[in-house]
């Protein structure tokens, strides 16, 4: 009798998968453009701006106005998709391309009961998650237990990629932090808008991967509690792109070259240790921790070939009093198959919290 290792097998998938995806002709790599110049420069300032002596200081964020159409409506309840400015402070506006000016989300909610008797959760997007589909159908199911779903289309992706970007492969190390930076702020304000314009009783941000770790950042910063929940996510960048399988998707040829045409001579491990403290800045452990610990929960994977076990544990220990919670499978077969674990999470951390007041 022949036995297999299922974790390995899972572990391998992940290196198949992205082998395909990272390492192919087919594909081009992430940061093909270099590090990205002055912006680089600019984007380290701002998101140190991000930190708890300042934190205060950055809100309330400003107020959005979506405009609105309906995709469809039933007795039960709607989807609707908008569109607002991102509400992105001038700097940063003018280092974002034209075509992320403009924010995209979709908006799905029960008709059951009102706002102030239901829970809100906003969705950020993975790598290469460019529509709005597969979170949709995540946060549908729910509907059933009062929680609506918004789905935010990151900058540089869906329909507000750049026209010289192939796929979610990001042409500048510049682009991956204005993402970032972009995203959290567009999240921001939209929990603001659920809260002040909605009147929404509870609310929560999650995200897969990559929308993990900005979901992190932006229940860090939120000066109220709110459900905060990283699934299959590191607690940083670096993790991601200089330990998991992206390494092997990475033009660190390109970006040792072009720091050669600025005079500084570098080997590619110099050039993969400046990565390191370039995506520090995307740590979430240097971030506060949420005002309701208890509300965090974290899903990850035992055998997941993009974030080691050892990231997930990191932002636990910083965050004492969330909670981790191992699914069986590598990254992209958890991808796949735990969604009721990721639906069941976002449903015990917003039960987690209190209703706002005025339900008292």
């Amino acid at each position: 009798m022949v036995t297999v290792n299922l974790g390995m097998l899972h572990y391998v998938l992940d290196h198949i998968y992205g082998a395909f995806m990272h390492r192919t002709k087919m594909s081009t790599p992430f940061f093909s453009r270099g590090w990205g110049g002055t912006k680089l420069e600019m984007l380290e300032k701002m998101i140190n701006q991000l930190f708890p002596e300042v934190a205060g200081q950055n809100w309330p964020p400003k107020l959005i106005e979506p405009v609105w159409r309906t995709v469809w409506e039933t007795k039960n309840a709607s989807l609707r998709e908008g569109v607002f400015r991102t509400p992105c402070e001038e700097q940063l506006l003018g280092a974002l391309p034209p075509e992320s000016h403009t924010a995209r989300v979709a908006f799905l909610m029960p008709k059951s009961v009102s706002p102030n008797r239901m829970a809100c959760v906003v969705h950020l997007a993975g790598t290469g998650d460019h529509t709005f589909e597969r979170r949709l159908r995540l946060g549908g199911p729910l509907m059933k237990e009062n929680i609506a779903t918004m789905v935010l289309e990151s900058p540089f992706y869906g329909q507000r990629r750049p026209v010289l970007q192939r796929g979610a492969k990001l042409l500048c190390v510049s682009d991956l932090l204005l993402l970032g930076r972009a995203t959290i702020e567009e999240a921001r304000s939209l929990l603001h808008w659920l809260d002040y314009e909605k009147g929404f009783g509870k609310m929560g941000i999650c995200g897969l991967s990559m929308g993990g770790v900005h979901a992190a950042m932006v229940g860090s910063l939120h000066p109220t509690p709110v459900a905060t929940l990283p699934f299959l996510s590191p607690h940083s960048a670096v993790v991601a792109f200089c330990e998991g399988i992206l390494k092997h998707g990475t033009a660190w040829e390109a970006l040792r070259e072009d720091l050669a045409a600025q005079k500084v001579a570098m080997t590619l491990e110099d050039v993969r240790e400046r990565m390191r403290n370039v995506l520090s800045l995307t740590d979430v452990t240097r971030f506060p921790v949420p005002k309701s610990p208890s509300a965090v929960i974290f899903v990850a994977a035992t055998d997941d070939g993009y974030i080691p076990k050892h990231s997930v544990l990191e932002l636990q220990k910083a965050w004492p009093g969330s909670e981790v919670r191992w699914v069986t499978g590598g990254h992209v077969s958890s991808f796949i198959l735990h969604n009721d674990e990721f639906r069941r999470a976002i449903k015990d951390g917003l039960d987690r919290l209190p209703w706002k007041e005025s339900q008292l």
